[in-house]
């Protein structure tokens, strides 16, 4: 191949135009392209001429070099060209175009786009598609500790992951399937720009093509004539030893977004120009069942969600420059696992974002962040880039499509099936439309429909997902959980029957967080909390010695004698929390009261802290023969004299009494010593013990209680916690009976009812 060109006879015509245009001189021309008057005077009688000077000479004079010189077809390219030279020049003419248009990113309400490279995040391929897995519902579940409510084996993957790049340089023909906002877009993106800039088969030309702006170009031309005259703008005789000798890598954006009536059209576009020129490099992205496609050359891998480590890195990139720490996100997401939920996706996790950015926090109310998501997902991320869907149901909008979720997730969640098979899901699908206005009735008719809606709720929307082959569930628990919600307080529209059938699951740990959306949701939650409140002490009210131990610890918290402002509600709640911590079960509450008694300390008033202080001490002293600490009377010693420094500052006689108690303990340097004293003597130090901090500190009591009435304390109090959160978060309940459940939360009954006796 030599690496000459030779100009035309028309191209010498139109470069002499030029000379008279310009009235430059050949000898001027000559300097300008760095070369001898003989050259240019070879180059006017039609003579080659070096590759390199005959393209500077028409860059100079403003020419297309393609225009002057002889390209009669694929022989003459391979006379007058050389490649790896021509591939270069036509990298240089991409260059711009693929820095516009994949240079940046903007997504949803960023008020100004941010550089692909500044926030971009390495995304993970799953050489399995998730959703032909041979798993059957068994299966599925044994990843779901129900009891335990492991909200993250829902969505648990065990196949193996490898960098998409890798999949990439694997597969010479890879389709790229994802759930929306998966991140598929935005790695095609990195992808050019990796080409561009020569960090990824730097010795091809990167094509980007918009599958949508292919399929409504006017004219409707074949890809190859696309990607001739509407992204380089070159003769097609001198592109085609560029696709013949694999120099192109072919990027090929969103299938999913064409239009079923461009759809047939396209799809043989690109399976001729593969088949034609199938030495490139294709990558190609679709949402996952959006088409039904066959591409016989191509792999089909499956886009993966986010783990941590990827959660942490595009948050640290988000935050980079911006006042608020990636640190503080991280810190409050982590503690949150429905919002942590949602960050495994792209998308959503730029939303939460761009939420955190705005206040330092996550919104106070919960169901407002989730229905943003959900609204992201059903209408915002295809409007924003003006994406056009087929209507597979033209009745089915985005209320309706709401309403028909709702359904499907009460439905399913409350008999904990987080796992539903695809003829199930098409059963409350095909019973939703034959209700609606006009809907066609014939069975045939109403599977054939419930199949394609199903099908289009997971490839346009991702809310309903494949698990495994022909078994769904939805794409995040939290999404389920929010639904589920929205059936009882927007579809029923808080019907009391429906709020009593949502009662009724207040003391299982998987319903917290119906709940708390459920009080979020409502425009007013009084009946719902006063429903829950009442659910709550009719669980113990029949049970005689649990309302003698109410009893106890409201006596106890009111002899903190402390007074409180109205806003103090949760440092009361804290402090029923710390005694009723310390004493229902100290081996399993000890460090919980130990961190509720610290957060006091930084409260309350220095009295209140120290008296706090001195019952958790005395408490630790009671049990410290559960301790298995390989030096006992070192631990005794050290707690002991901290009881004695603040019983000495709070009260003498206890002092007097725990310094007693002291002296009889033998010398603790004498481990041995001590270890003996103790097994012969231990019983009877911890009643004598125990008696003086019923004495003196109402502490310490040995309530008893059989294995029943531990676990119906656990489930009381834990669902008094739950109802205290739904009424401190951003939610509308009024101030009466707010005051009413403060007031009353963790009283015995027969004192519940004496206050609200005295208030009527």
């Amino acid at each position: 191949m030599r690496r000459t060109l030779t100009a035309s006879p028309q191209g010498i015509q139109l470069i002499k135009k030029t000379f008279r245009n310009k009235k430059w001189s050949r000898d001027l021309i000559a300097g300008k392209a760095g070369c001898s008057r003989q050259t240019i005077w070879s180059l006017l009688n039609g003579n080659p001429i070096d590759c390199d000077t005959f393209m500077n000479v028409c860059r100079e004079l403003g020419c297309s070099w393609e225009e002057i010189a002889v390209l009669s077809g694929e022989a003459d390219l391979e006379e007058n060209i050389d490649l790896e030279l021509f591939v270069q020049k036509l990298r240089e003419i991409v260059k711009s175009d693929l820095e516009t248009r994949c240079g940046t990113m903007r997504i949803l309400d960023m008020t100004q786009p941010v550089g692909l490279s500044h926030i971009y995040t390495q995304v993970n391929i799953l050489e399995k598609i998730i959703g032909r897995r041979r798993k059957d519902l068994d299966e599925l579940f044994n990843n779901c500790n129900l009891e335990e409510f492991e909200r993250f084996g829902l969505g648990k993957v065990t196949e193996a992951k490898i960098p998409a790049k890798e999949a990439v340089s694997k597969y010479r023909h890879l389709m790229i399937l994802g759930k929306p906002g998966a991140g598929k877009t935005t790695f095609l993106k990195y992808l050019a720009n990796q080409c561009n800039e020569g960090k990824f088969q730097g010795d091809l030309v990167p094509f980007f093509v918009t599958l949508k702006d292919f399929a409504e170009v006017e004219n409707q031309p074949g890809l190859f004539t696309y990607l001739s005259h509407y992204i380089l703008k070159q003769k097609q005789e001198t592109l085609e030893q560029v696709f013949s000798q694999g120099k192109a890598l072919i990027l090929l954006d969103g299938l999913d977004e064409v239009l079923d009536r461009h759809s047939e059209r396209v799809l043989k576009a690109i399976r001729d120009f593969s088949t034609k020129f199938p030495s490139n490099q294709y990558v190609m992205t679709c949402r996952i069942a959006a088409k039904e496609y066959v591409f016989e050359q191509f792999t089909e891998v499956e886009i993966a969600d986010f783990d941590w480590q990827q959660i942490t890195t595009f948050t640290n990139n988000w935050f980079r420059t911006k006042v608020i720490k990636p640190e503080t996100f991280l810190e409050r997401l982590e503690k949150d696992e429905p919002i942590q939920e949602l960050a495994s996706n792209p998308l959503l996790l730029t939303l939460l974002c761009l939420a955190f950015e705005e206040s330092g926090d996550f919104p106070g109310n919960r169901a407002g962040l989730y229905k943003e998501g959900l609204d992201a997902l059903l209408k915002k991320w295809d409007a924003k880039r003006g994406i056009r869907r087929d209507e597979v149901y033209q009745k089915l909008w985005v209320q309706r499509k709401e309403d028909l979720l709702s359904k499907i997730a009460w439905d399913t969640f409350a008999p904990g099936e987080y796992f539903f098979k695809q003829d199930k899901a098409e059963r409350y699908i095909s019973e939703y439309i034959r209700n609606l206005p006009g809907a066609n009735t014939d069975e045939e008719a109403l599977q054939l429909d419930s199949e394609v809606v199903l099908k289009s709720i997971e490839a346009q929307h991702g809310l309903l997902v494949a698990r495994a082959n022909q078994i769904y569930s939805f794409s995040h628990l939290t999404f389920q959980e929010y639904f589920t919600a929205r059936e009882i307080i927007i579809v029923r529209q808080s019907a009391e029957s429906a709020l009593q059938e949502l009662v009724n699951h207040i003391f299982e740990k998987r319903w917290r967080e119906v709940f708390l959306l459920a009080v979020a949701m409502s425009s007013n939650a009084d009946k719902l909390a006063l429903l829950m409140k009442e659910k709550i002490d009719k669980l113990i009210a029949n049970d005689e010695k649990l309302q003698q131990f109410l009893q106890w610890l409201n006596e106890k918290t009111k002899a903190v004698n402390i007074s409180f402002k109205a806003e103090d509600a949760q440092k009361i709640q804290d402090i029923i929390s710390f005694y009723n911590n310390i004493n229902l079960s100290r081996s399993l509450y000890l460090s919980r009261s130990l961190y509720l008694s610290r957060s006091l300390d930084l409260s309350l008033s220095l009295s209140l802290s120290r008296s706090l202080s001195l019952d958790l001490s005395l408490s630790l002293d009671l049990s410290l023969d559960l301790s298995r600490s390989l030096d006992l009377s070192l631990d005794l010693s050290r707690s002991l004299d901290r009881s004695l420094n603040l019983a000495q500052k709070c009260d003498r006689e206890l002092y007097q009494e725990l310094q007693k108690l002291n002296d009889r303990l033998p010398d603790k340097e004498n481990e041995k010593k001590f270890k003996r004293w103790w097994q012969a003597n231990s019983n009877s130090w911890r009643e004598d013990l125990r008696a003086i901090m019923i004495k003196y500190r109402n502490i310490g009591h040995d309530w008893q209680f059989s294995d029943e009435q531990k676990d119906l304390l656990k489930k009381y109090y834990r669902a008094n916690q739950l109802l205290t959160q739904c009424l401190h978060q951003e939610c509308y309940v009024s101030r009466e009976v707010r005051q009413e459940i403060e007031e009353t939360l963790l009283l015995p009954i027969a004192e519940s009812d004496r206050r609200r006796s005295s208030t009527l």
